[in-house]
């Protein structure tokens, strides 16, 4: 008797540990600062899930699109219930996506969205909106009237939609011209050398767009070094903490930035576990969880910099 009970014990123990929900969390690895936030927010929410027995994590971060595809690849092989990924690049990772969704894995795709509607749940900022008030802001400080850089992100559907959303706001400014327009990667290092090239070749630029304040970084260190950080518009985005206290601080150069916050990825956790439970929003009279989030974009000022400013914070 005692023997079966012990049998009994570990059948239960295996079915216990079989009826976990395996997450595979695939984000780019910390190579800027807004990634940097992105790993810093997925922890913390991982972390809010340790003394849940039914919910098992692994968390990933690739330096490449071949990287992350192979990880997913290889969390497929660990039998994931669930897949929340923000792709490193649109394109090349839609395939993986797919053939996550297809076989039953509820899948949340983040901010970098796939080439493809097959997916359970998107949640995102307010691109157009990102795009299009950088625009707006530039046209109306210029009034209508300049050379302007976009300095672009990483080739993915989100930064096609900013680009677009850009120049549409631009457009009913014929004498506001788009001069140069390059990729940045969203890397401070790169943004930097693309902007010292354009200085050499433009000898007159009134405003600069990077879409990212990583970039803004980069963009500023050059125009300081070629002695042409005077009389131009920057504008960047995401509230990088520094960039907000400049703003706080009054700087010359920058007095605007739109929001995308990191911590979307630990809302994409939240509602992959609240999927995978058959849980639905509180207070949401819909049927399990939105298919599309999309958060709104925030403009700051000096006037509420101080609202949008986390000094503790990795970005």
């Amino acid at each position: 008797m005692k023997k079966l009970l012990v049998v009994l014990m570990l059948v239960l123990t295996l079915v216990s540990f079989a009826a976990k929900y395996k997450i595979g969390v695939a984000i780019p690895a910390a190579d800027h600062g807004w990634t940097g936030g992105m790993v810093w927010w997925a922890q913390y929410a991982i972390k809010q899930y340790q003394n849940d027995p039914d919910v098992e994590f692994y968390l990933v971060t690739a330096r490449e699109p071949s990287e992350q595809i192979a990880q997913v690849q290889a969390l497929l092989a660990r039998g994931i219930n669930a897949l929340v990924i923000n792709p490193y690049e649109s394109a090349p990772l839609t395939p993986i996506c797919v053939q996550a969704f297809r076989q039953g894995v509820y899948t949340v795709i983040v901010d970098r969205g796939i080439n493809s509607e097959e997916y359970n749940v998107y949640i995102a900022g307010d691109n157009y909106m990102y795009g299009y008030l950088a625009g707006k802001y530039i046209a109306e400080k210029l009034k209508g009237k300049g050379n302007v850089v976009v300095i672009r992100g990483i080739p993915s559907t989100i930064d096609d939609e900013r680009v677009k959303a850009f120049k549409d706001a631009i457009a009913p400014y014929p004498d506001l011209k788009i001069i140069a327009e390059q990729p940045g990667y969203w890397s401070r290092e790169k943004a930097f050398e693309v902007m010292q090239t354009l200085l050499t070749k433009f000898p007159q630029i009134d405003a600069v767009w990077t879409g990212d304040d990583d970039m803004l970084h980069g963009v500023l260190i050059a125009l300081r070094q070629a002695g042409r950080d005077k009389n131009i518009v920057l504008v960047g985005g995401a509230c990088e903490k520094n960039i907000v206290k400049m703003i706080m601080d009054g700087h010359p150069l920058i007095e605007v930035n739109f929001t995308y916050p990191p911590n979307m990825i630990a809302t994409a956790i939240n509602l992959a576990v609240m999927g995978l439970k058959g849980q639905s929003l509180n207070g949401f009279y819909q049927k399990g969880i939105p298919r599309k989030i999309i958060l709104s974009t925030e403009t700051v000022t000096r006037e509420n910099a101080k609202d949008y400013y986390f000094p503790d914070s990795v970005f």
